[in-house]
């Protein structure tokens, strides 16, 4: 062989080598061939070795490597298992668990799991967040003391004492003395009202059962109503002219009859029942049916003659003034709370009594001397800003929407106020008056009559009285003679009652739009009324109540309107 191609033949390749690629590939070295091609002798059993196998190999490798895995997993967990498991659990919050995957921490944190056997309806998301969600952890800590009920001592207290069953119930926990109130308000109440519900459904009125609270309507309809402006009546006719028809009912407060002057009537804004105040110092409450109209509370205020009492907005207050002093009694109904109000703070008025209540229940509005009125907030009872007119207010109300007082001057002029800014928008002069006395407005926002010490009542359009100086009247009421001292719209805008106190049996009611005064009302005959304090309707018109300086509340019902 020539030296170069002597020097270009591979080496031998050495014991234990690995051979490469192409030397495996050549012809002479395929299995079973020896040198040259030649089919190779087939060495002993004994002297043969099995080749190498890679994957055989690393699939050894791999089962060495979770065998080992599993024994430093086992030896882990009966460590973990002998440590708290508060601190087992911060510390796979905080370290993870790199041996483990994610579906087995989340196993542990969540715990055994139930087998539900019902569907439960849930999505499978829902599901997957409940199934995720760590389990609750107990308090490591409790307090015994925080476990013992708190006693309340009915002893010191004269509004407790007298909700003591016993002489032994000296001491009540706070969640008896809860009950306590909740049952003493709802006897009071004559059952549990209608706003005070946290569920209620909408009856119809066949199945409407008769009560204390049975009103035809669900509070969703009540809130419909209230955002109204148009008139709603509960039959399809509207009221007829001419004739009203009605009946006498049994006194609103023959249950607790009294000789003095009756200040106050009003129905409750939700409920069926109907308050009554007087200068005997008590504000009584009592379920109108119609027949014995059964008392439910009275609440006497000591050295307190009554000068007007008035239910809250939402009528879960009542609010009461003295003809002398200028203290403002609250009446909480729900707690059963007489909260005192003996000065507000910015108001220098000497005596409190004439006020008003706004219809949306933000606030409060008292006529002041020298021609000052106040607006107060309903919530806090702090004042809020104080206004004046020229010369003596004699009557103020608020307008249909909250947003506007009317207020009448001694002088026979009526101001407009814009509640938010305070600002005077209109001033006209009431036709024909020469001293003002009463003022109302109607709860659609289409009428506003003002009454005058002459005994004329003038009705005008409201938007009239906004936007023009010297409005005039739709009609003119001439029935009465003397001075008009009470006006009272009806919640549809139907009836305007008029009344004088100067004068027996001086009362009328008005037929709205017609402006005509129904002819059988009062009948003279029977001379029973007397002289008219104070006058009401029902929230639905189907009862009409006045007071008499001879300390009856009479009462009405209105065959036209069928609900309370």
């Amino acid at each position: 062989m020539p030296p170069e191609r002597r020097s270009r033949a591979r080496p031998e390749r050495r014991a234990g080598a690995r051979p490469d690629r192409k030397t495996l590939m050549r012809p002479d070295r395929r299995a079973g061939a020896g040198p040259g091609g030649q089919p190779r002798k087939a060495a002993p059993s004994s002297q043969r070795k099995s080749p190498a196998r890679p994957r055989e190999a690393a699939t050894a490798i791999a089962v060495a490597a979770e065998e080992e895995r599993r024994l430093r997993q086992r030896n882990r967990l009966m460590l973990e298992e002998e440590k708290p498991a508060v601190e087992r659990y911060l510390e796979e919050l905080v370290f993870g668990d790199v041996e483990d995957d994610e579906d087995a921490l989340l196993r542990r944190l969540r715990g055994p799991q139930v087998q539900v056997q019902e569907d439960s309806g849930d999505s499978e998301v829902e599901n997957e967040a409940k199934d995720n969600f760590p389990p609750q952890k107990k308090p490591v800590w409790l307090d015994e003391e925080d476990e013992e009920e708190e006693m309340v001592d009915m002893m010191n207290n004269r509004f407790r004492k007298d909700m003591m069953k016993n002489a032994s119930e000296n001491k009540l926990s706070k969640d008896e003395l809860q009950k306590r109130l909740k049952e003493e308000f709802q006897h009071a109440m004559g059952g549990v009202p209608a706003w005070a519900e946290t569920s209620k459904r909408k009856i119809s009125s066949d199945d409407q059962p008769v009560g204390l609270f049975a009103l035809d309507e669900s509070e969703e309809d009540e809130d419909d109503l209230l955002q109204r402006t148009g008139n709603f009546i509960s039959t399809s006719a509207s009221l007829p002219k001419g004739i009203l028809k009605m009946k006498n009912c049994q006194h609103a407060n023959a249950e607790r009859p009294t000789t003095a002057r009756i200040s106050s009537v009003q129905f409750h804004p939700r409920a069926q029942v109907v308050m009554v105040a007087g200068l005997d110092n008590a504000v009584s409450l009592f379920q109108v049916d119609g027949k014995a109209n059964p008392k439910i509370q009275s609440i006497y205020l000591e050295k307190f003659p009554i000068f007007k009492a008035c239910f809250s907005a939402n009528g879960e207050e009542v609010l009461a003034t003295s003809t002398h002093s200028k203290v403002l009694y609250v009446y909480d109904m729900l707690a059963g709370k007489l909260i005192p109000v003996h000065q507000v703070r910015g108001l220098k008025e000497k005596i409190v009594r004439s006020f008003e209540v706004s219809r949306d229940g933000s606030f409060l509005l008292i006529n002041g001397v020298a021609g000052y009125f106040h607006l107060l907030s309903m919530k806090t009872k702090e004042l809020i800003s104080s206004m004046k007119i020229n010369g003596r207010i004699a009557a103020s109300t608020f307008s249909s929407d909250s947003k506007k007082v009317y207020a009448s001057s001694g002088d026979g002029e009526v101001y407009v106020w814009d509640v938010n800014s305070r600002k005077c928008l209109n001033r006209f002069v009431d036709e024909g008056s020469l001293y003002g006395l009463s003022i109302a407005t109607s709860r659609n926002g289409q009428y506003v009559a003002c009454g005058s010490n002459c005994g004329v009542v003038n009705i005008y359009n409201q938007d009239s009285c906004l936007q023009e100086t010297n409005p005039k009247p739709i009609k003119a009421i001439m029935n009465l003679v003397t001075g008009v001292t009470s006006l009272t719209f009806n919640p549809t805008t139907e009836i305007l009652a008029i009344a004088s106190e100067k004068m027996k049996e001086a009362i009328r009611l008005v037929h709205l739009p017609s402006c005509t005064v129904f002819s059988n009302f009062p009948v003279v005959k029977k001379k029973n009324i007397s002289l008219v304090h104070t006058m009401d309707f029902s929230p639905r018109s189907g009862y009409f109540a006045l007071g008499n300086e001879k300390g009856k509340a009479l009462m009405y019902r209105l065959h036209h309107y069928s609900d309370f």
